[in-house]
This record gives structure tokens, sequence and C-alpha cells, in this order.
């Protein structure tokens, strides 16, 4: 053999009508795949293998197209052997996995599958497979629990030799001290909105126990992180791909041992070597009180912090295990964060024990009005297998949705005590919605500040189409939703051309509608809370001679006029009028549109 292709490929999910979810354009790359890939370039650096070329090539099914007889093709030929690697394989996307493992293995490409659902669901097993991890095992497929960095080696060593074993086990959490930092992969990158960005777990682990998560028993409670020299050196590389906003993966940044040390490297970054790096991060809820840690952040780059609020019930925090969470706080935590220039997103989980529909409706709008944060994730509790809920939920023989593809925090998937199914997916969904309306997102925006509006803005624009045209979570989400005729889900008919056509058609029309409002919608939020954005000079010069603040007339107008034409109607319509109306309303678009793209790239 002279050479080893490992194919890297970070599996999707299937929709609730079969076909696996596929965008355009990304928006959230994905961490396992840069470390994945960091650590074959380290393994082929050091030459662990001898004389064989080792080359990675990842590969992202949300934004490209998974094919096994298509990528046998392509790489398999003589003196090459292919293996394929399903990395970071979340619960909702182990269905999609185990099917994409099979073909793999039916086109002769050997598979190993590792991610949080292989490793929580061992971990919490109590002995011996989970019955999907053991029919993958039967089908040929290798199981990797645990994390790689100290025997990913091994691993190739064994493909190249056609020697992987059905199960491998890393037993002790590894030391990132050494391990190689997460790479960026230009001709990835391309295929996502914004192509300059990356990710990095600067550490893992976490010392709470909330009742829902999945990280203390995959990842551990003792924290581990990366030094802070390898960080910035990584960072300070990623100049030359022109990378200039990251996104710390690590589930609580504020417990990393280095954080200090991570944002005075970025700080001196920024200072001496004009590399204006910007970042978001996720932090626990009593972050803030660290000294140092918020001005440090905002100083070192920070745009947004990523919040573990959850919920605003003092009485689902202690039945989550939350302890470290004081809703008494939130308002303040978010003004000090608010203080140094930086964004707070919250992480909120409808459906604790304690949750009613007009508790929920409550709760949102004293998150947005009153406790003031400015950007909000929705989730439904889901009992993710690796997580001390399902455990719970086994033990007393409650029921629990048994299809993972529905695990995504936007499915009923267990019962709860106070909402029926229905119920909950309504206040779940009525959360969205309320949130970012327009006059929600009007609110939030009249508190921005010139730092944070753009960002915001953008944001809410991603959030807006995702949940509206989509109709998707934002963090599974991307732009223009693909659908493949021939990759559906097992069990669901593959239709025929005419009726798949038919189908686009449909979902295109319904998509070009919904883009159509959202613009106009989002152009609406922009005239009324523009003054708190910041715009090259030429649109600043055109900014000031925009008198109106909203929109509302026009669309008053507009909606009328088109009655009188529906109705047959033409002697009534003014054409002065109309041709003033259509003039004005040319103007504002132009004038948000080139707002809007002068800001994109900041």
């Amino acid at each position: 053999m002279r050479r080893l292709c490992i194919l890297l490929i970070k599996p999707s999910k299937y929709d609730d009508e079969g076909y696996v979810v596929r965008f355009v354009r990304g928006v959230l790359p994905s961490n396992t795949l840069a470390a994945l890939t960091a650590l074959t370039e380290e393994v082929a650096a050091r030459g662990e293998l001898g004389a064989v070329d080792l080359r990675a090539v990842p590969m992202d099914e949300q934004v490209q197209r998974i094919d096994a007889r298509g990528l046998a093709r392509r790489h398999s030929r003589r003196g090459v052997r292919v293996v394929a690697a399903l990395c970071g394989v979340q619960t909702n996307q182990f269905p999609r996995a185990a099917d994409v493992a099979r073909e793999l293995r039916e086109a002769g490409i050997p598979v190993m599958i590792g991610g949080f659902h292989v490793s929580g669901s061992i971990a919490m097993h109590g002995g011996g497979f989970p019955p999907e991890c053991q029919a993958l095992i039967d089908a040929g497929v290798t199981i990797v629990k645990g994390e790689v960095e100290e025997c990913w080696g091994d691993l190739l060593r064994d493909a190249l030799h056609g020697r992987l074993a059905p199960y491998y086990e890393v037993r002790d959490a590894p030391d990132l001290a050494a391990a190689e930092v997460p790479v960026v992969h230009p001709r990835l990158m391309r295929r996502y909105a914004y192509p300059y960005m990356g990710t990095i777990d600067a550490g893992r682990g976490c010392p709470f126990d909330c009742s829902f998560c999945t990280i203390i028993n995959v990842q551990g409670r003792k924290m581990r992180h990366r030094p802070a020299a390898r960080i910035v050196d990584r960072v300070r590389r990623n100049r030359s791909l022109r990378i200039d906003y990251y996104f710390f993966t690590d589930d609580n940044f504020a417990r990393n041992p280095a954080w200090r040390e991570i944002f005075d490297g970025l700080i001196e970054l920024r200072r001496s070597a004009r590399i204006d790096v910007k970042f978001m991060m996720q932090v626990d809820t009593a972050a803030h009180r660290l000294p140092e840690f918020a001005a440090k952040a905002a100083a070192a780059g920070c745009t947004q912090v990523f919040l573990g609020v959850e919920t605003l019930r003092p009485e689902n925090i202690a039945a989550a295990g939350k302890k470290q969470n004081r809703t008494t706080e939130y308002q303040a935590m978010i003004d000090v964060w608010r203080t140094h220039g930086i964004a707070c997103h919250a992480a909120f989980i409808i459906g604790f024990p304690f949750d009613t529909v007009d508790g929920v409706r409550e709760d949102v709008r004293r998150l947005r009005d009153e406790i003031g944060a400015d950007q909000a994730s929705f989730f439904m509790l889901t009992p993710i297998p690796g997580s001390r809920d399902h455990r719970d939920l086994l033990a007393r023989g409650d029921w629990i949705d048994a299809d993972y593809n529905r695990f995504d925090a936007s499915h009923a998937t267990m019962r709860h005590p106070r909402m029926s199914a229905e119920e909950w997916t309504a206040a779940y969904r009525r959360a969205w919605s309320e949130f970012y309306s327009v006059a929600g997102m009007k609110r939030i925006l009249a508190r921005a500040n010139q730092t944070t509006y753009w960002g915001l803005f953008k944001n809410f624009l991603w959030y807006k189409y995702s949940i509206s045209v989509e109709q998707t979570h934002p963090m599974l989400g991307g732009f223009f939703r693909l659908k493949d005729r021939r990759q559906r889900r097992p069990g669901c008919a593959r239709e025929s051309r005419a009726a798949h056509l038919r189908r686009r058609a449909r979902d295109l029309a319904a998509w070009a509608r919904g883009v159509w409002t959202l613009y106009f919608e989002m152009q609406e939020v922009w005239l009324a809370t523009r003054g708190r954005a910041r715009f090259h000079e030429s649109v600043e010069g055109w900014r000031r001679r925009i008198r109106t603040h909203t929109r509302r007339d026009l669309d008053i107008y507009w909606r009328r006029t088109w009655t009188k034409l529906r109705r047959g109607r033409l002697f009534r319509i003014d054409p002065l009028r109309l041709t003033l109306s259509f003039l004005r309303d040319v103007q504002l678009c132009v004038r948000f549109s080139l707002s809007f793209l002068s800001a994109y790239g900041k």
C-alpha cells in the first residue's frame, strides 16, 4: 500500500419526510472534522505509518452529498486503501450514520464510527452494547468509544493493514496538552455561508452535574485543556487563510484553567500583530463573577456568549440538578456582559417537569423583555442516551421514543407530566415565533450598541430564516434546502421523477414566499432600529435622508392595491400614488440592502 485515504464524514440526519437534511450553504462547521483532520496530519508528519502517504478528506453531509459507491470509485485504486470514519455522530444523526456505514461497507470500504451517541450510550448501558451499536458491529462496522487523540495513529495503522477490530474503547481521557489544535480546511469552508470561520475546542469536560447533559459521561467532569500558546499560534497561522472569527466549542470555556492565558494571548495578537480576531464561546451563568473574565474576554475579541440559562423557574433548576444557576441573578449577569459590549445568547430548554403552556409563554416574554437576553436558542428537553435523564427513564420503565432521528431537541421524545405532546410542541414553536417576532427583534436591537448591532442583526436573519423559511432548528440549518430523490430513509418510498419534481416545485414556491416575507420583515426591523447601526460613510450619508422609521404605511398601501387588482378595480388605483410608492419602496430596498452588505463581512 502506497497511500491510506481516510474519509472523515460528519453525517447529517433525516427530516420528518425521510429526506437527508442538506443545504447549498451551511452555517456552523464541525469542530470534530477539524480536530480529526489535525490529528491525521499530525500522524502523517510524524511518519507513524512509515512511507505510506496519508490523506485526510473531511466531508460534512449537511453541505455535501455522500455517495458510498461514488466515493469507492473515486478513491479506490491500486496501492490505495480507503477507510471511512463517521465522526462526531450525535443521537439524532445516528440513524443516518448507520445507513451510511452500511452503504460504505457494501461498497467495500471499512468503516469506523464514534461520537457522543456511541460513547454516551455505551457508557450508560451497564454492560454489553446497546442494540443499535451491536447491529453495526454485526454488519462489520468498527465502533470506537472515547476520545482518540492518543491512539489515532494506532487506529489508522490497523486500518492500513486491514485488521480493524470490531470495537475499540479509550478508557482514559487523553491529555490535550500535546494534541494538535483543530485545523481549518479551506476547500470545505467554501461550502459555508461565512467561509472565514474556525472552530477550536480549547478544553473539554464540565465540573457540573446537569441531568440532561451527556458531556460529563463522555468527556468527564475533570477539566482538561490545550496550552494557550498552541491555541494562539493556530489563530496566528490561520491569518493566512483569512480566518477572522472563531467558535470556541468548549462546553464551558469559563472553567478552562487556561482562560486567562488564552485571552491574554489573543489580546497580544490584536495589539502587536494587528490580527483583528473575534469569537463566541459557551459559558455558565456564573462566569461573569470570575474576576476580570468578562473584561478580558471583551478585550480578546469576544462578541457573544452562549449562556446555559435553561429555565427561569427555580423548581426546574432543582429538578435538573443545575445548582450553579441562580435565576434571581440572570438580569444582573446579562447587564455585566452588555456593559463590556458582549451580546448574550441564552440556551433555553422547554419541557422541564414544572413547565406549562402558559408558564413557558410567560418565561419567554420575561427572558426577552425583562431579563434582556439579546438572543435565544430553544430546545425541547430530550433524554439523550448518555445522560442521567435517559438512564432514569429507562429504570422507571417510562416511555421513550424509539426513533433516535427525532432526538434533535425539536420533537417530543418522552411524556411530559403537565403537557400533551401536541401542547409541548406548540409551546416550543410559539417560543421561537414570539421571541423572534418583528416587535421582539425591534425591542432587542433598540437596546443594542454599535458593537453588537450588526452581529445580532445577522444572527436574527439566520434564525428567522431557519425557523420561518426552512422550518428547522437554526443550529441544524443552513441556506437553501436540497432534497435528493435517491437518498431517502429506508422504509420511505422513492418518488417518481415527476412526483419529486412537483414536490420540489411546491418547496421552491414556499421558499420564495418565505424569503420575500422575511426580507421585508427584516427591513422593517432595520428601519426602526438603524440609529444603533454603524455604516460605511457613503451609506451613512444615505441613512440621514431616510426619514421614515417604518414601512407599515407602504405595506398597507400594497395590500389595498393588490385587493383592487384582484377585484378588477383598476380605475380605483391612482397612477401617481402608485408610481411614488413604487419609487419609495425601491429606495428603501436599495439602502437597506447596501447597509446590510456593507456590514456582512465585519
